[in-house]
């Protein structure tokens, strides 16, 4: 037990933090949620109601899918696009996918390669692509729920003030929807820009997210 902890450290630190916070979240959420029907003059729910209303759905997704954005952008576009003396970038010279030998697949893949980087074809092609590919749908998937459950609570508000309610493809189309989107992802994409500049001249002694204290400002793709 002790081994499986000291090996999914950061993981399992990462996976409790989020829960701690989604539960912070939850309780947050709900006393807030309730003063808002008090100011309505509407009968407070419980809190499973509202684990299971549309209001905790869309703020949980929103956050979700914009993370999951940034990672599919910064995983894929730094296949192509490098960053001069930063850790999180590839050196200037490998800009694109690289060779088979360099990816250790086809011919080149070793004894303990995973079995589908030495197989040619779909696999393959799968296999080399699946850590954008799984951010992409993840993204996708929140990115659908949160229009869902966000026409739902918008549709709530909607008719507590005896306004009409609004379709899925309208909200989708409005500032409401789009005000909840883009102020998150404005969000991550400061922080992956911060990241990537910041570690240029910038240190953390001992993180892999850093240049060795001593790295040249221009050294690229080298971590402490």
């Amino acid at each position: 037990m002790r081994r499986f902890v000291r090996d999914n450290g950061l993981t399992l630190s990462f996976g409790i933090a989020f829960l701690l916070a989604l539960v912070g979240q939850a309780v947050a959420g709900h006393a807030d949620f309730n003063n808002q029907l008090a100011d309505d003059g509407l009968a407070q729910v419980g809190f499973g109601d509202y684990l299971m209303s549309s209001d905790f759905a869309v703020d949980v997704t929103e956050n979700w899918q914009s993370e999951y954005l940034q990672f599919f952008l910064f995983i894929t576009v730094t296949v192509w696009l490098v960053q001069r003396g930063s850790p999180e970038s590839k050196e200037m010279h490998k800009t694109g996918k690289e060779s088979d030998k360099d990816q250790q697949v086809g011919r080149y893949a070793r004894r303990n390669s995973p079995r589908w980087a030495g197989v040619g074809g779909v696999r393959q092609g799968l296999y080399s692509r699946s850590l954008g590919l799984v951010m992409g749908v993840i993204f996708a998937l929140s990115w659908l729920v949160q229009a869902i459950a966000g026409v739902a609570a918008y549709n709530e508000q909607q008719l507590r003030q005896l306004q009409a309610p609004m379709s899925l493809g309208d909200y989708v189309g409005s500032a409401d929807f789009w005000s909840r989107t883009l102020q998150n992802w404005q969000s991550e994409f400061l922080a992956v820009a911060s990241m990537a500049i910041l570690s240029v001249y910038l240190r953390q002694r001992g993180s892999p997210e850093s240049k060795p204290v001593g790295a040249a400002h221009s050294s690229t793709g080298v971590e402490g």
